[in-house]
């Protein structure tokens, strides 16, 4: 892509770039040409509402790529020609620009928008403040972008952190907002102290004994304990809520027994360790005072109280038509009932009708037979005939002879043939 600008010749010009930082190449020429600077259009003011945090890791992401870049390789062979490239690339705007694509990820857009926003600054210390101001965080994000301050400093004005002898806030906590132009400066304190410069013991904590004149470290009390004199349970000089002192121990309060507890409708109180919860009650039970059926103040809608206890009714038992619909059975539950079809029935239409499997084609007077048995009466209906005619043959008609020896020699031709099983077969099966 041609710069903006350029004409087309033999020597000819291309940009690449990201923002407006440009490099200008010249074709035949060696080494890279340092390009016009473009003006940011957003000032130092406009800034400030960058995060220090943004600012941090992109500077420290931008001293990454120095020490990457810095091991550049022409490969020439030529030590004395090498030195003399690396010393116009070491300053030059290709590397500049090699650095700040790296910068940043993609996906980092706080990252992404504070570099195009600072793109003036960031030309103006790698080409001119490098040797006076090494520490580029500190040129440019506590100085010109005014986004950080110091370590030990807070807010607009980076004012001074609370400290002691010891360092900021004693060393046992940190600054509400140091090394930022956010937060109050209160010190924020470790686990144990408390104080403006968390020198003293948090509740529930005591001061140990120390072998040399400096304070000893902050240790717990026993947990029931909010000021103690060591760390045992019999030490207790005050106690956290939901506890009272008796003989230098802390004592559970039970809430539920002195009706200090307040619980909802149809929930009873269980006593904790210095506090206590309410639970939900049985659901055989509407209201109760305690875990299960046997503490009900009164019985839920389909229990019965039976001693001591509400118990589910059986409904099924002990109505006389429980389910009056045709072929419907009753099903007892907790509290209640239902009705279902009897065994046998399925529900269609809102009634419960026999499950019959679908009916099939109806079966023929000889369908379970085998072929074993089919060939079996065959033979006996072909013997059958044949017996009727020689019967009446054997009477000398001489009609009766010519139909007998007519048929015989029929129908044992017929029988042979394949056609003729076929037919009696299908006569048979009813085929």
């Amino acid at each position: 892509m041609l710069c903006e600008g350029a004409k087309e010749s033999d020597n000819r010009q291309w940009c690449s770039g990201r923002g407006g930082f440009a490099i200008r190449i010249m074709w035949g020429a060696w080494p890279f040409l340092p390009a016009l600077v473009l003006l940011s259009e957003l000032s130092v003011v406009r800034v400030q509402t960058a995060p220090c945090q943004t600012c941090r890791k992109l500077t420290e992401s931008f001293i990454t790529g120095l020490e990457v870049t810095a091991k550049k390789n022409f490969g020439g062979g030529n030590t004395a020609w090498e030195e003399d490239k690396l010393a116009k690339y070491a300053r030059s705007e290709t590397r500049l620009l090699e650095i700040v694509e790296a910068a940043c990820e993609k996906t980092d857009f706080e990252c992404n928008q504070l570099l195009e926003q600072i793109e003036d600054q960031v030309e103006t210390w790698w080409f001119h403040r490098q040797q006076e101001a090494p520490d580029l965080f500190e040129w440019l994000c506590i100085e010109e972008l005014r986004l950080c301050c110091p370590p030990g400093h807070f807010g607009p004005g980076c004012k001074e952190c609370p400290s002691s002898p010891g360092g900021v806030c004693g060393g046992l906590g940190r600054c509400e907002g140091e090394g930022t132009r956010l937060g109050d400066g209160e010190c924020v304190c470790d686990p144990g102290y408390s104080g403006s410069l968390c020198q003293g013991c948090a509740d529930g904590y005591y001061r140990e004994n120390s072998s040399n004149d400096s304070k000893g470290a902050c240790a717990a009390c026993y947990y029931s304990c909010k000021k103690c004199k060591g760390p045992q349970d019999y030490k207790c000089l005050d106690c956290k809520p939901g506890w009272i002192l008796h003989d230098n121990k802390c004592v559970d309060i039970d809430e539920c027994g002195t009706e200090l507890a307040r619980c909802p409708s149809n929930t009873y109180c269980h006593n904790t360790d210095g506090a206590y919860e309410c639970r939900g009650c049985d659901q055989a039970c509407v209201g109760c005072m305690g875990s299960g059926p046997a503490r009900c103040k009164k019985c839920s809608r389909g229990y019965r109280l039976k001693g001591a206890k509400c118990l589910d009714i059986d409904e099924c038992n002990e109505r006389a038509i429980a389910c009056p619909g045709l072929n419907e059975a009753c099903i007892n539950e907790e509290g209640s009932f239902h009705c279902d079809c009897a065994d046998g029935f399925i529900r269609r239409d809102s009634i419960c009708v026999e499950n019959k499997p679908p009916a099939g084609p109806e079966k023929g007077l000889f369908d379970d037979m085998t072929d074993d048995e089919v060939l079996v009466l065959q033979q006996m209906f072909f013997g059958v005939v044949i017996c009727a005619i020689a019967t009446l043959a054997a009477k000398g008609d001489m009609v009766f002879t010519a139909i007998f020896i007519g048929g015989v020699a029929a129908m044992a031709g017929y029988w042979l043939t394949e056609k003729g099983d076929y037919m009696l077969d299908g006569f048979i099966k009813g085929r």
